[in-house]
């Protein structure tokens, strides 16, 4: 029996697994004892990696829609001319940018980079990444504050901390092996901030129950008092970073006296909570999608930064203003995949930047993109418009998932050419498309992922590839040719050539990774960026900025900051009551295309879109446990949802999981100004009965 080493490509952690092979089968699979993140733990989707593509088998050749509306198989020669004649065909009729691509934040790097190359250097198209929906904001906000999209933190930090702060977080549902990180520092006082209260908030120390989307006053609010009581590391302030003297003019606007009206907060426990953010040597704030989901999202992420900085919780064991990722390698799609910024960070309008790419590309410099893509919403928007006629989705369902998704569909209607490229053709995106390109699941695969904390990991092929089967690596590599690319391909041939070219692309970056090899991966413990060339590995965790030195101009922290703006959902009397989105169940994976592969998660989740409603509004309308109802939002849209009564929301709030398609719907088109991310969370509904008398009880979910 042989055991491989292999990495998980769920949430952000980047675990490790190990898997037992023989005679081309997983016998089994356990976590990987010593790996840094997980330490021999894995939640109930790692388990599970063997069943990808079992039940629900992948295909081995593509699908095209033909002349009566059917999908039928051909060979992957045909899918591969169609493609190429297709677009092609599409460019020279509207020009270049009428295609685009839009991507994922689960496959691995070398293959984002090679789409990149083929996508953004050869076709010269638009192409963004489904990361555009929930790592965005943080991705801005690191780059303004710190001069770089660089997480400083290190896993660990969580078990050094006397102070944990999650803030539009729930790690026990969406990241629980970090959670269990939490739950093993026995000495942390641990404060969620949260409007719902969640499963983490149940177990949790304090819960500040904050209204919806009123973080950014509670934030310039602590940060307002802890400067009034110079509870503040004045040292740091002054040599390690600059603008404070205007964040401090700034935020003496937000008293204690107009706290409550605006966050729900009472003065005492504002207070109360600066206390405790000031009496912690090691104070480590985490926040994630709840905050980057926000019609304000990147203030509010640099409010969060803002308190790290002017308490000195940076760059020391235990502490960090600490962006948890969604995604397993959306680290990777943010810094090589070529569509918002250069391979290995940087702008493109900085000409010593493109010269430095382009000579380790190989290639002449007018071939890399002239700008960042159009962001997603943008090139829904233009198709929308009539402008993009041609759209390839890879390894994402954004029927499901984008904002306001029905819009997606509309899109869809207007364009003369479809693609997806998923391991799955029934996803609600590819029942659409004019052609399905088929890879497989990362168990066949050999590449590199990125996890939350700068950690690269191998990911290698636990099982051999069926004849007919293709990665999408390979997929984008026969694409490339098809379109001409001819010898632009030479150095791309492999998954470890690209690996290559992004590490030459890396040098004298932030996130230099000229030192790791594949060698070096294999079978190890990851290494977290920046790993130079010839540089030697100290520790298996490492935090940036330990010598206070940041990636800006001056090598200081920036303040940022602005006045709130109003919500542009409001509540109203047609509309009056708030509805909230997210995970919800652990076994549960963002539109379950793959987690519906695992039994005991279907076992224990409702088949049917669920929505939790206060057991004192619930009284009020005479809507019993289970019974279903009608959502209706501002955005015209209404949904039918099964009612599950709870105390776990406020009477004004509404929960929904993101996971059914029904809660995207309702979710309206506002955009966060700075990273064009959606602002999933705060949607002004209403609710109805569909049945006022003998409405029909439907079986409660085993899980509740």
């Amino acid at each position: 029996m042989k055991k491989i080493q292999s990495t998980c490509n769920y949430c952000g952690l980047g675990c490790n697994i190990d898997f037992y092979v023989e005679n081309s089968k997983i016998i089994k699979l356990s976590p990987t004892d010593n790996y840094p993140v997980n330490k021999g733990f894995c939640c109930i989707k790692g388990l599970n990696l063997d069943k990808q593509c079992t039940k629900i088998k992948g295909r081995k050749s593509p699908l095209l829609r033909n002349e009566k509306n059917e999908m039928v198989e051909v060979s992957w020669k045909e899918g591969f001319d169609t493609f190429a004649s297709k677009m092609t065909s599409i460019q020279k009729g509207y020009g270049i940018e009428s295609v685009a691509f839009i991507s994922t934040g689960q496959i691995t790097t070398e293959e984002m980079a090679l789409l990149g190359h083929v996508g953004r250097n050869y076709m010269g198209i638009n192409g963004d990444g489904n990361t555009r929906l929930c790592m965005a904001t943080s991705v801005v906000a690191h780059k303004q504050s710190f001069g770089f999209d660089a997480p400083p933190y290190t896993l660990n930090d969580a078990e050094l901390s006397d102070t944990i702060i999650l803030i539009g977080a729930n790690p026990v549902v969406a990241h629980p092996v970090f959670w269990g990180r939490i739950k093993s520092n026995k000495e942390a006082k641990i404060i969620t901030i949260d409007p719902r209260k969640s499963e983490t908030v149940l177990n949790t120390d304090i819960w500040i129950d904050i209204k919806p989307k009123a973080d950014l006053v509670l934030l310039y609010t602590l940060a307002n008092v802890l400067i009034e009581n110079g509870w503040i590391d004045n040292s740091y302030i002054e040599n390690y970073t600059e603008g404070f003297e205007d964040f401090k003019a700034h935020v003496s606007k937000f008293t204690l006296n107009s706290v409550e009206k605006i966050t729900g907060i009472s003065k005492e426990r504002v207070f109360e909570l600066a206390k405790i953010i000031h009496k912690g040597k090691r104070v480590s704030f985490w926040w994630t999608i709840g905050i980057n989901q926000g019609y304000q999202a990147v203030r509010t992420a640099q409010a969060i930064i803002n308190l790290a900085l002017i308490t000195g919780n940076m760059g020391r064991e235990g502490t960090g203003a600490n962006s948890l990722t969604g995604q397993c390698n959306a680290m990777g799609s943010r810094v090589f995949s070529n569509t918002t910024g250069l391979y290995g960070g940087g702008d493109y309008d900085n000409m010593q930047r493109r010269k430095i790419v382009a000579e380790a590309l190989e290639i002449k410099e007018n071939l890399l993109p002239s700008k960042p893509t159009l962001p997603y919403n943008v090139i829904i928007d233009k198709i929308n418009k009539g402008e993009i006629k041609g759209l390839w989705v890879i390894g994402t369902n954004p029927r499901h998932s984008f904002v306001n998704n029905q819009e997606f569909q509309k899109a869809v209607d207007k364009l003369d050419f479809f693609v997806v490229q998923d391991i799955y053709e029934d996803t609600d995106s590819a029942k659409l498309c004019d052609l399905f390109l088929p890879s497989v699941p990362a168990i066949k695969k050999i590449g590199v992922m990125i996890n939350t904390e700068r950690r690269l990991s191998a990911i290698l092929p636990v099982l051999e590839k069926e004849n007919g089967e293709l990665t999408d690596y390979e997929i984008f590599f026969s694409i490339g040719k098809q379109l001409g690319m001819g010898i632009l391909l030479d150095k791309w041939k492999t998954p470890k050539d690209a690996f290559e070219l992004m590490k030459k692309c890396s040098k004298g970056m932030p996130c230099d990774i000229t030192g790791i090899t594949y060698e070096l991966l294999n079978g190890s413990k990851g290494i977290q960026w920046p790993f130079k060339k010839n540089q030697f590995l100290e520790k298996d965790e490492r935090r940036l900025f330990e010598d206070n030195k940041y990636y800006t101009t001056s090598k200081r922290a920036k303040f940022m900051f602005e006045d709130p703006i109003k919500n542009p959902i409001e509540i109203s009397k047609k509309f009056p009551y708030t509805l909230n989105s997210g995970r919800g169940t652990v076994g549960q994976w963002h539109t379950q295309t793959r987690t519906r592969e695992i039994d005991a998660v279907n076992s224990i989740t409702s088949k049917e879109a669920y929505v939790y409603i206060n057991s004192e509004l619930a009284k009020e309308l005479n809507i019993e446990q289970n019974e279903k109802i009608r959502v209706s939002s501002c955005n015209g849209v209404n949904s039918e949802f099964i009612a599950k009564i709870t105390n776990n929301v406020k009477k004004e709030h509404l929960y929904a999981p993101l996971h059914y398609i029904e809660t995207n719907s309702l979710t309206p088109s506002v955009f966060d100004q700075y990273s064009k991310e959606p602002s999933y969370k705060t949607v002004s509904v209403n609710i109805e009965k569909l049945l006022s008398k003998g409405a029909i009880n439907y079986e409660k979910d085993k899980n509740r």
